[in-house]
């Protein structure tokens, strides 16, 4: 698979280094309008340089990973789709909700798909083989938690994450664990939700909201300032016979009868974690470019988590 990259931000680049080391796919060509992004660009691999337009790079590739900002997305998006190429576009669809709800029915049908990295997670796919021995899902609980937003290592897009207009830890963080909701239970329906935000036209400092996954209950909590790690989550599906959950992103865990929460024995950090669940997204990428059946998030999956989402966002 030949693919090409538009942004080679914090996620553009991380795609680029796992499809670097992908032995099914060649990076065909990369495009980013910044000034520092050909720099380094040039310091992860010395056999690409920058194209000189998104059309240009759209047109290298059968695939196209489209990691810009999110206001940019459906005019690359549609530019995608209009060459004749697969997309793969990062999450969310667009800044504007009447955008994207458009962009989601003319794109309909056409080989499109979304970067929720949970599709592919080997922690997901853990914790949802034990789902059976939990028996009959009574409730989901999704707690969130930051020391600060943006994070640290996503300062240098801190001019648009940090704003409420597009950025936001529940756009970017609550909209991963929203979609494992809904794979798991089904369509999200919000009851309520509050949402704090400074006075400065910055983004979200806190969250509650209470929803259904299908009938399952769900409730979420998020805010930052209420811890000291970076990052903390976690994902709790409770049963009629026990309870497992997904903490930090990757440790899959089940409450054992001591009490106590026990990771798989194959549980690993996430930055470990992540280049597996990358590569098994190249996989199902290859798979929609040749149109094979796969199970990456699909356009229509991300437009309902976003529809929640900005719900929430307002009030």
């Amino acid at each position: 698979m030949r693919l090409s990259i538009i942004g080679l931000g914090i996620m553009g680049e991380r795609l680029m280094r796992a499809a670097l080391n992908h032995p099914g796919t060649q990076v065909a060509a990369v495009w980013d309008p910044a000034p520092e992004a050909a720099v380094r660009l040039a310091a992860i691999t010395p056999d690409l340089t920058m194209s000189a337009s998104a059309n240009e790079a759209i047109g290298a590739g059968e695939a196209v990973y489209v990691a810009s900002p999110p206001a940019s997305h459906i005019a690359h998006g549609r530019a995608v789709l209009e060459a004749g190429r697969s997309l793969f576009l990062e999450k969310p669809l667009a800044s504007d909700l009447v955008a994207a709800r458009a962009f989601v029915a003319e794109a309909r049908g056409q080989r499109a798909a979304v970067n929720f990295p949970m599709a592919s997670s080997p922690a997901v796919a853990q914790l949802r083989a034990w789902l059976p021995e939990i028996g009959a899902v009574r409730d989901i609980s999704i707690i969130v938690a930051f020391a600060a937003w943006p994070r640290a290592w996503q300062a240098a897009a801190a001019s648009w994450l940090s704003q409420r207009a597009e950025g936001g830890f529940t756009r970017e963080v609550v909209s991963h664990f929203l979609f494992l909701a809904q794979r798991i239970g089904g369509p999200l329906s919000l009851l309520e939700a509050r949402a704090d935000f400074p006075g400065d036209g910055g983004s979200e400092t806190s969250i509650s909201a209470r929803l259904t996954a299908g009938d399952i209950p769900l409730e979420l909590d998020g805010a930052m300032g209420t811890t000291e790690a970076e990052d903390h989550n976690l994902f709790i599906v409770t049963g009629e016979h026990g309870a497992v959950r997904l903490r930090d992103w990757s440790f899959a865990e089940r409450l054992g009868t001591d009490g106590l929460w026990h990771a798989a024995p194959d549980a690993l950090p996430n930055p470990q974690m992540r280049p597996l669940t990358l590569s098994r997204q190249l996989d199902k990428l290859a798979a929609l470019t040749d149109g094979a059946r796969m199970d990456l998030a699909s356009l229509e999956e991300a437009l309902a988590v976003q529809e929640v989402v900005e719900a929430i966002l307002a009030g």
